[in-house]
């Protein structure tokens, strides 16, 4: 029987996995990520499931020659070397779909904190008992313009909620579905139209090099005055200095964001200190800009927890015990394609 590795595992996760006997027997779960300093515990691993804290480097994959499939429990993969996966046979899988909804939700419910500014209110009401409606007063989303970034499957979930405030729906998409747009009655423009018209930007696209800083300091110029942005994709498809100085300039009106770039590096205030001198400059900017924003008034940040329900959480753990056993079974199954190299 191969040895099978889960990395990064919750109590919750073990607590589930024990209504899963039959796994749990095969499988050897561990609460750390994978680094370089703990590596080499790993060598002997065929299947290894990892979260998005582990990093699987070239540096990381030299030193598991074992590993046959790597199986993330997460739609994301940008923490994974695609690349020397392929040069070593290795297959890489993921979750195709399990929070389609959960993410979606959290979106509407980032925009309306943001232009009802729901938290203001809450936090004047708890720290201070005052009552004060003064700096309160917010916007409505019936009959403004969202432009939804990725029409995928949490992208669409957002189109029909969208659809049910009454909002007018503008989508960006490098493979556009026409079909799908007749029947939800949206519109698909090219992406500088969308920033030029909409209201509220939504970003839902997976971070690759096409992605990267998709929204930038010269296509943000073009971003309507006064719109808000929201972004529970990846922090690293909008450059992070280019939307604070849109934000502070006042063309932004404000953003909600559930990632942020370089959010690994600001976790910990005491790594931010030890690791300082080993960040480049611009990343070590960037690092500093995401601390702005979390003071800013009309800035939310959350801790990328847009795709945490429980009904999420239980489906990412079935979907990757169902890829283990499949692959076990050598018929494999939620392969990243080779494409996305």
């Amino acid at each position: 029987m191969p040895k099978i590795a889960f990395l990064e595992t919750t109590n919750w996760e073990k607590d589930y996995l024990k209504k899963r006997p039959e796994f749990l027997s095969q499988i050897e779960l561990f609460e750390e990520p994978l680094t370089l300093a703990n590596v080499s515990q790993f060598k002997d691993y065929e299947v290894i499931s990892c979260f998005i804290n582990s990093q699987f480097t070239k540096d990381i994959l030299e030193q598991l020659p074992n590993l046959k499939l790597l199986a993330t429990r997460s739609t994301g993969f940008d923490h994974i070397d695609l690349a020397t996966c392929q040069k070593k046979k290795i297959l890489v899988a993921y979750v195709p779909a399990y929070g389609s909804h959960t993410v979606a939700e959290y979106t509407f419910g980032l925009l309306l904190c943001l232009v009802r500014k729901i938290y203001q209110a809450y936090h004047q009401v708890r720290e201070t008992g005052s009552f004060s409606l003064e700096g309160l007063k917010g916007q409505e989303l019936y009959g403004k313009t969202i432009g939804v970034i990725g029409t995928g499957r949490i992208g669409i979930n957002v189109i029909k909620i969208a659809r049910g405030f009454e909002m007018n729906i503008l989508a960006y998409d490098k493979y556009p579905n026409e079909e799908l747009a007749q029947q939800l009655d949206f519109e698909y423009v090219p992406f500088e139209k969308l920033l030029m018209s909409s209201d509220v930007i939504t970003f839902h696209v997976p971070y690759n090099s096409e992605t990267h800083h998709l929204l930038n300091r010269e296509k943000i110029k073009l971003v309507k005055k006064g719109a808000v942005i929201i972004n529970t994709s990846r922090g690293g498809v909008i450059e992070t200095e280019a939307l604070y100085q849109a934000i502070k300039s006042g063309q932004l009106a404000g953003a909600a964001l559930d990632v942020l770039e370089e959010e690994g590096d600001i976790k910990e205030e005491q790594e931010l200190l030890v690791k300082g001198g080993n960040l480049s400059s611009e990343k070590l900017k960037t690092v500093l800009l995401n601390h702005i924003f979390i003071d800013l008034d009309n800035v939310i940040v959350t801790p990328h927890n847009a795709f945490q329900t429980e009904e999420a959480l239980e489906n990412i753990v079935e979907t990757t015990l169902d890829t283990i056993k499949s692959y076990l079974a050598g018929k494999p199954i939620n392969i990243v394609s080779q494409t996305n190299l």
